[in-house]
């Protein structure tokens, strides 16, 4: 397991909503306040000696409540961040939109490719059903949308399926996070459902969902009754390949019955999955319990109560920053030696 991981409760929360940003939105032709109701679920990237937090941020207008967009800020010690006034990335009137509003563009997790552009996992919500998207970037902030990472998947099957959280498999190249190919396939672990799932691409972009010989979808872990991922499973942040395997810091929810009984109903705290670094759906260990779990005010009260929800893992000045949402409504983050 990588840890044991500390808290930073002296900076804690290190982003919170803000009222104060506007942005003119293409969709709505409105000025919004983008970042005005809750900023959370982050992915990092170190690049240039900095920190690159991409993160997920909900606005407020009249009725409409809750379109996400990501933003975007800047950190030299990985605590203290400065936000770029205006979204990076968010629903245009593009081939995109009819997946993406009005709910938005949420949770990103970011890896780089071996040729140094990075590639964005992120789910597009139209009100109705999230999928998983991918979108490709050189500097982090001028993004190309490339489309459902399921969309040509087995004639198009999974077009109109429910899908999220894409956790690209990926080594690390002095503190760059770089995907990495195994068995001359890269390999993603994704889903939010009690089975976790896993897909595999030729290019970072398109990718196929496993199945099994009934034409089902291969599940490589499973939620546990009476444990903290009773009710479902969901990848964390970026998987990464180390000396014993692939470790997957992953998000599990607390079921009402049949749960772990010293957690509250819904809690969702973070597990490890350790797989096979030469058979990417061979689950070769697992932590017994969580590791990680709310228990500071600001991660037990919020827009959804008792959520840690681990998305961003960044190796820097000799520690690993992992940064988290919480109760989906800030952002926080926690270190551990490397």
């Amino acid at each position: 397991m990588l840890g044991p991981f500390r808290k930073v409760n002296a900076a804690n929360p290190i982003m919170k909503a803000n009222p104060n940003t506007t942005f003119d939105c293409p969709v709505r032709k409105e000025t919004v306040r983008w970042e005005e109701k809750d900023v959370f679920n982050p992915a990092t990237v170190v690049r240039n000696g900095k920190i690159y937090m991409i993160y997920r941020a909900e606005d407020v207008v009249g009725k409409h409540a809750g379109t996400s967009r990501l933003g975007l800020a800047v950190s030299t010690d990985g605590i203290h961040f400065k936000r770029m006034p205006k979204p990076v990335f968010y629903p245009n009137n593009d081939p995109m939109k009819t997946y993406e509003w009005e709910g938005g563009c949420e949770d990103p997790r970011v890896v780089e490719s071996p040729n140094g552009v990075y590639v964005m996992t992120y789910t597009s919500y139209d009100g109705d059903k999230a999928r998983l998207c991918v979108a490709t970037s050189r500097d982090l902030e001028n993004w190309q949308k490339q489309g459902l990472a399921f969309g040509e998947a087995y004639n198009g099957k999974y077009q109109n399926e429910w899908s999220k959280s894409g956790s690209i498999v990926c080594k690390r190249v002095g503190d760059r996070l770089v995907a990495q190919k195994i068995n001359d396939k890269y390999w993603m672990y994704w889903g939010d459902q009690a089975e976790l799932y896993v897909a595999t691409s030729d290019d970072l972009l398109h990718w196929t969902p496993l199945h099994k010989a009934n034409g089902k979808l291969l599940a490589v872990a499973e939620s546990r009754k009476g444990k903290h991922d009773s009710r479902l499973m969901e990848p964390g942040p970026p998987a990464l390949i180390t000396p014993r395997g692939i470790l997957l810091i992953y998000n599990g929810m607390n079921a009402p019955r049949n749960g772990d009984p010293n957690l509250p109903e819904g809690t969702y705290a973070a597990g490890q999955l350790l797989f096979d670094a030469n058979d990417p759906v061979n689950l070769i260990d697992r932590s017994e319990n969580y590791f990680f779990k709310p228990d500071q005010p600001y991660e037990i009260t919020g827009q959804v109560n008792n959520v840690c929800f681990l998305e961003g893992l960044a190796p820097y000045k000799g520690k690993w920053f992992l940064y988290y949402g919480t109760a989906d409504s800030k952002i926080a983050v926690a270190t551990a030696p490397q």
